[in-house]
């Protein structure tokens, strides 16, 4: 990979993490439009999960409601999304060169 190409990775990374850590302070308490019409017309109130998420709601369970725990799982999401990514483009590579070399 090129240092330029790197360099471009990390900045929009970094550009990731700051917008993680300010929408926790910038986002409306406020349903979204799909939750507010999904209150106004589902006249079925909400079942049990299959399984808890490990950080329902935005939050940490230990943090409670506070923005830190909001900080917290947003920027541990935007991490792991972006590893995921890289674990993906790498095994796209990987699968590209092994067909080349047949």
């Amino acid at each position: 990979m090129k240092a330029k190409d790197k360099k471009f990775i990390i900045g929009g990374l970094v550009v990731a993490i700051i917008i993680a850590i300010l929408a926790p302070f910038l986002a409306s308490s406020n349903p979204d439009g799909l939750e507010s019409a999904a209150e106004k017309i589902v006249l079925v109130e909400e079942t049990e999960p299959v399984f808890e998420a490990p950080m329902p709601d935005y939050a940490v369970p230990a943090l409670g409601e506070s923005p830190l725990g909001g900080v917290i799982s947003i920027v541990l999401g935007t991490i792991i999304a972006f590893l995921a990514m890289v674990g993906l483009a790498t095994t796209a590579r990987w699968f590209k060169s092994e067909s080349n070399g047949n």
